[in-house]
């Protein structure tokens, strides 16, 4: 059965690097946590505030 998943991940300006590791932590963390064995797709989306990218969601496509 494919299904969705989102994760969401604020912004801060010069700590972006770190916190999209962390990110990356988290998607890793559930796909091993939950036996996921095929990803169907990913993406990343910012999000705005006045013209500044204030944090990112992360959709991930999968089948279980």
């Amino acid at each position: 059965m494919i299904q969705v998943k989102t994760f969401g991940e604020p912004l801060q300006p010069f700590k972006t690097r770190r916190e999209l590791e962390e990110l990356d932590a988290r998607v890793n963390a559930f796909l091993v946590e939950n036996q996921i064995h095929k990803v169907i797709a990913i993406q990343d989306t910012p999000t705005m505030d006045g013209g500044s990218t204030i944090g990112l969601v992360r959709t991930l496509v999968y089948e279980k």
